[in-house]
Formats: structure tokens, C-alpha cells, sequence
């Protein structure tokens, strides 16, 4: 078995393609989504256009949830913006998306922890540009019962892969669309593939025209997102 995993593309369909593209080269077996998928300022109808078309499973993210129903606490600016670009039968799949799912019987699929797509399980991340990683029993905590081989989670936008004293193995692809704290403004995913010898990880980065994503957010009217977009230095506080 080989997957791609794919998490919070946030509306930038011009890192999607790069991405979509890259996969292709790999003979993957399904494409996975994690969540927030749309909100962001480069192009959301046509982000949920591509996602919708490749019919693999997805689960919801918190941006998800705020883009769906404005009145929820902590949804703003830029997710009311992505609810204005969807068509009814976008926002209607948007709404379809699962907290959580399983791919397979063995690999697990959530946008922040198993319990709440608004908490960072790999990364203590949204105390200022920290990115230290939990101590494992903290990590193993949000695991409890949830029994299977590989774990997926985003939401952080920082890629990770690590294992519990278990065996378990958790991966955080980092960000298709928008970039935090790396240096990079290269696209994220990543490959997880079943060998003889157990599961192995690939964390991939992908260069695209992100000019030209910083140049139509910026005419969207999110101009605070164009350096985020243009070089993938700055930390999410600018951002929402």
C-alpha cells in the first residue's frame, strides 16, 4: 500500500496542481486529504473543484467547519471569503466531510488530534513560533484507542513523522497551500507506503508559481498573506 497525504491546501490551487502533479510520479493507491481545504485567498472554488474530483477520502479541518457555518466561534475574515467563492454543491460536500475516518483498516485520518480539529498534536506550534515536540506520552495520549497502524494529522502545517514507544506511527505531511516558520515556500506532502520491513515515510516539498498565488491574494484582498505565499518565514498571526 502507498498513499499520498495531503493537509491544509487552504485555497491555494496552484500549489494543489503542483502537488497533484508530483503524486502522479509515485503510482499512489488513493490520495488523502486531512482538512482545510478551501479557506484561503488564491482560489477556492477551483481547490474544492480539484478535491471533489479526486473522489479520495477526506476528512474536515477546523477552517473547514468555519467556512460551512460563519455564526461558529473563531470563524473570520478570509473563511467568509471562501464561502462566498463555493457554489451550493461545493459547500454541500465541504459540509459532507467527516471529523474523522479510516482508510483501509489501518490508516486513521484527523485534521488536529482525534478529538478536536482545533488542538496541534505534534507541535506545541501556536505559542508564538515554538515547535518543539511533545514529550511521546503527551503525543500517545491523543492516541488512546485509537488502534491502528498509522496515524495521520495536520493542522500545524509543519511536516513531522514520528513512532510511539508502541510502534504506531504518526505523520503530519505539513501544508499544501500555505507555509509557516519553514523558510520555504515550496508546497508540502507526503508518501506513506506498507514494505516488508513496516511503514516508511516520505516528507516532500514541491516548488510552484507561489508569485503568482501571492499576486491573486493580494488582488482577493489578503495582501497580509503575500509574504507567508512569497518566502514561508512568517508564523500564522498575521494570517487570520
Amino acid at each position: 500500500m502507498r498513499v499520498a497525504v495531503i493537509s491544509d491546501v487552504h485555497g491555494n490551487a496552484l500549489a494543489l496542481d503542483a502537488v497533484l502533479a508530483d503524486i502522479t510520479r509515485h503510482g499512489v493507491d488513493a490520495v488523502l486529504s486531512l482538512g482545510d481545504n478551501v479557506s484561503g485567498p488564491v482560489d477556492p472554488a477551483g481547490t474544492a473543484e480539484r478535491l471533489m474530483a479526486l473522489g479520495g477520502l477526506s476528512v474536515r479541518g477546523n477552517h473547514d467547519r468555519w467556512t460551512v457555518d460563519p455564526s461558529l466561534r473563531g470563524s473570520g475574515d478570509i473563511d467568509a471569503f471562501a464561502r462566498a467563492q463555493l457554489n451550493s454543491t461545493q459547500l454541500d460536500w465541504l459540509a459532507s466531510l467527516p471529523a474523522t475516518a479510516v482508510h483501509a483498516d489501518v490508516v486513521f485520518l484527523c485534521h488536529g488530534t482525534p478529538h478536536d480539529d482545533e488542538v496541534p498534536w505534534l507541535d506545541n506550534f501556536y505559542a508564538g513560533r515554538t515547535t518543539t515536540v511533545p514529550g511521546e506520552a503527551q503525543v500517545a495520549a491523543q492516541a488512546r484507542g485509537i488502534d491502528y497502524p498509522v496515524l495521520l494529522c495536520g493542522h500545524t502545517h509543519i511536516p513531522r513523522s514520528l513512532r510511539l514507544l508502541d510502534g504506531r506511527l504518526i505523520v503530519n505531511p505539513g501544508a499544501v497551500g500555505m507555509q509557516l516558520v519553514h523558510g520555504s515556500p515550496d508546497a508540502r506532502y507526503a508518501i506513506v507506503e506498507r514494505r516488508a520491513s513496516g511503514w516508511h515515510t516520505s516528507l516532500l516539498a514541491v516548488p510552484y508559481d507561489h508569485d503568482e498565488a501571492a499576486r491573486q491574494a493580494a488582488a482577493n484582498g489578503f495582501p497580509q498573506w503575500a509574504q507567508s505565499l512569497n518566502n514561508g518565514w512568517v508564523g500564522p498571526e498575521s494570517l487570520f
